[in-house]
């Protein structure tokens, strides 16, 4: 945990006693009454926290917030879903790819299960965003949608002005040589479920706009190909510009 991840920004705070997060300042961290650590609001600031008290009653906190953070990169990715374990490596790295929506359909290779995995049936998937975004150290909390079809997903991110998805087989652009019409565009980028994409979703691709892109001649799997391929899509949009 890089900073302690807050629902709000309140001015002082209390955490009882047994909560996880007082537990990782005391016993991780090794921090007492007096020193301060990093904190943040999701989709908010970022700030200190000065430990006033810590017993029985709880560690009671005092709060200071500083600038709001940078706007999120206009990248959104459409990823289909696949198993919860991969899935929990996808959501665990997305917030420190720039990533500011994740939309999540059932594609035709997707297999039923998956999405009745207790990831989704509880609260999992945002705890695993929320440790991701703590790890990033920032506030920006990727918005999740899931989809019952692929076509379902394409509609919502039927806006974006830059339209690219990841093609094993297909594909004749390099995703490392694609460049955006400028790097505010607004971008979606399309991965497949581990089985990739069949012929009418590759079809249904190029019929609403979308280029076909490769990662070079390997296959990936998934989670990392949602890596390489948000990497190269983020620094072409000047996600890893100087601050």
């Amino acid at each position: 945990m890089n900073l302690m991840l807050l629902e709000d920004a309140p001015e002082r705070l209390c955490l009882p006693f047994a909560d996880t997060r007082a537990k990782h300042v005391r016993d991780v961290l090794r921090m007492r009454v007096g020193d301060r650590f990093d904190v943040g609001a999701v989709n908010g600031p970022r700030g200190k926290a000065l430990i006033v008290a810590d017993g029985q009653g709880g560690m009671e906190l005092s709060l200071e917030w500083g600038e709001e953070p940078r706007l999120a990169l206009p990248l959104s990715l459409v990823i289909g879903l696949s198993r919860p374990q991969t899935m929990r490596k996808i959501l665990r790295e997305a917030p420190a790819l720039g990533i500011a929506q994740l939309h999540i359909p059932r594609c035709a290779r997707t297999e039923a299960s998956y999405a009745d995995s207790s990831l989704w049936s509880s609260w999992e998937w945002r705890e695993l965003l929320l440790l991701g975004t703590e790890q990033a150290f920032t506030t920006r909390l990727p918005a999740l949608q899931r989809y019952d079809s692929f076509a379902a997903a394409l509609d919502a991110v039927d806006g974006a002005a830059e339209r690219i998805a990841l093609d094993n087989y297909e594909a004749t652009l390099s995703l490392a040589q694609w460049k955006p019409s400028c790097k505010g565009a607004n971008t979606v980028l399309c991965i497949g479920p581990e089985r990739g994409w069949n012929g009418e979703e590759r079809d249904l691709l190029r019929a609403r706009g979308f280029a076909l892109a490769h990662l070079g001649p390997l296959v990936l799997r998934t989670e990392t190909a949602m890596i390489a391929g948000c990497a190269l899509a983020a620094a072409a949009l000047g996600g890893w510009d100087p601050l």
